[in-house]
């Protein structure tokens, strides 16, 4: 495959050829969008987003040369697409309108960085496409990113930004993280003191948590289901699943602060807590309680009402048993039910909820904790400790997300530099992002088939606005993006001088969308946040 500036796309689509036709195809104030039956929503995209960049009006018709003409092709796979420049029209087929809209995609590179501005910059009679043709589809159907607005909220605003950031990038799922012990972010109408207490904390650590370093601003905000539908809504235009992370039973400190009575009463006094301030594992986890079954059964009912996701997350990771082993009502629980000790107290409060949604329709996804005391046959797994937990979850039969925090936690640092901002975590380089690897190696073809995709996690506790949350995220995330849709060789075989020199031509893309990413010479001196602590690690992530 040949690039030239004009086709330096990110991610690398599986085959581009340019045409011998000679000059180029023109976009100009007469161009016409045919969007033939199951197309429309990408044609009011186009109409929306490259036509006002370019101040094109790409009306809709069908009975002029100068058109570009949507169409789904079944015979494509479901998310591929074929686009045609040839010189006289521009054909853009899709196996679906998912495929459609990411070809859309490739059209807004093709034009040059300035099509993902808001508004024309510049006066032109005609915009160019070069004519080439470019046929491409996903390597994996779940490409995704995680984004924490527990710890520190986004509002609803910055998530709209996100969604057309990720579908920029052809990423495909925006796995929302809505609840944690710093924070409730979601409206649940049957039990209001959700938000009203726990969607706010008093103050907030700033850095890592053994800075001394606080910030005495009250933190906080949640999204109304209102809110939550125009996620959903605008999500679904660029062809985004939006996934609900609901967290049992750990990280639920917010919960246990707006209703003590779901927290461990016999050994805790659940009353006097609130919305936790600062970062690390909280012991104070969910009570195995009837009711507390029936609550969050509650809060899950109105979750399905928003989030058509068929899998919804339910957490299951970091929750620390020693309230569980002090407590008289819940060791009568484990006797009650036959357990073998506390951990298989977490795998019941699971396999509840797996078999709740299971007779709704959806599927439960968790972190790779969930595995200890065996999963029930739908359940999915987020591997984030490594990549052992997919392993094991794959050998089992069980769909798998690959998300290991040494390879593609973007919280991460990004150099050794002392001038990193709060330097958390591994050094995970834009190169070494491009290396990572969803399947690994060992598994058969059928185990393989259960790798469903990969995932990038961005967790929120130093990322206090959204300059912070682009600078962690980005150049990153577009190396990501390649390694979830593209067919890359092994890792020790991928041309990172090539995809270094399509960034040089992304950098533009990032700066046209308004996106305060990190510079590959550093950070710029307002991105430093000196004296705020870190916890840097240093070395080589393990292979795990």
């Amino acid at each position: 495959m040949t690039y030239t500036a004009d086709t330096e796309l990110i991610p690398r689509p599986r085959n581009l050829r340019r045409l011998p036709v000679q000059g180029l195809f023109p976009l100009d104030r007469d161009t016409l969008i045919e969007a033939q039956p199951g197309t429309e929503g990408v044609a009011r995209w186009m109409r929306s987003t490259i036509g006002a960049a370019t101040g094109l009006p790409l009306a809709p018709g069908d009975d002029d040369d100068n058109r570009i003409v949507l169409a789904i092709d079944p015979a494509l796979p479901p998310e591929g697409y074929r686009l045609v420049v040839d010189g006289r029209a521009v054909r853009l087929d899709g196996g679906s309108a998912a495929g459609v809209f990411w070809g859309a995609g490739t059209v807004r590179q093709l034009l040059g960085p300035e099509a993902f501005r808001r508004a024309p910059v510049v006066e032109r009679d005609a915009w160019y496409l070069p004519t080439v043709v470019v046929e491409d589809e996903p390597r994996f159907a779940w490409r995704g990113m995680l984004l924490d607005v527990a710890r520190h909220f986004l509002p609803k605003d910055g998530v709209l930004r996100y969604l057309d950031l990720l579908a920029a990038h052809k990423l495909n799922v925006l796995h929302l993280h809505l609840t944690d012990d710093q924070g409730w972010r979601l409206e649940i109408r049957r039990y209001p003191k959700l938000t009203e207490v726990g969607a706010w904390r008093e103050r907030t650590k700033l850095g890592h948590r053994a800075s001394p370093l606080w910030d005495d601003r009250p933190h906080g905000g949640f999204y109304t289901q209102d809110d939550i539908r125009e996620i959903v809504a605008y999500a679904a235009e660029r062809h985004i699943t939006v996934v609900p992370e609901i967290d049992i039973p750990g990280h639920s400190q917010a919960a246990i602060a707006a209703y003590p009575e779901l927290g461990n009463t016999d050994v805790v006094d659940t009353a006097s807590l609130k919305v936790w301030d600062t970062w690390g594992v909280n012991p104070n986890v969910l009570a195995p309680t009837d009711h507390t079954l029936r609550f969050y059964e509650h809060v899950l009912d109105e979750v399905l009402g928003l989030f058509p996701s068929p899998f919804v997350h339910i957490g299951g990771d970091e929750c620390p048993k020693d309230q569980w082993k002090a407590s008289p009502a819940a060791q009568a629980r484990i006797a009650e039910l036959g357990l073998d000790g506390e951990d298989a107290l977490q795998s019941w409060f699971i396999r509840h909820f797996d078999r709740w949604l299971a007779g709704r329709g959806r599927r439960l996804i968790g972190w790779d904790e969930i595995l200890e005391g065996g999963l029930a046959e739908g359940a999915a797994v987020s591997s984030w400790r490594g990549c052992a937990g997919g392993i094991a979850a794959a050998r089992a039969g069980h769909d798998v997300v690959m998300c290991p925090e040494q390879q593609v936690y973007l919280d991460h640092r990004q150099h050794a530099s002392p001038d990193e901002p709060v330097p958390i975590g591994f050094v995970r380089t834009l190169e070494d992002v491009y290396g990572f690897e969803p399947v690994p190696p060992g598994l058969t073809d059928e185990q393989a088939a259960h790798i469903l995709g990969t995932q990038a996690n961005v967790w929120t506790e130093v990322m206090d606005s959204r300059q912070r949350l682009d600078y962690q995220v980005f150049p990153r995330l577009a190396a990501f993006a390649e390694v979830a849709w593209s067919r890359l060789p092994r890792p020790a075989d991928r041309d990172h001088r090539d995809f270094g020199r399509r960034m040089t031509a992304h950098y533009a893309r990032l700066d046209a969308l308004g996106v305060d990413y990190r510079p590959p010479g550093g950070p710029h001196p307002w991105q430093r946040r000196p004296g705020v602590l870190g916890r840097p690690i240093d070395g080589a992530p393990p292979n795990v």
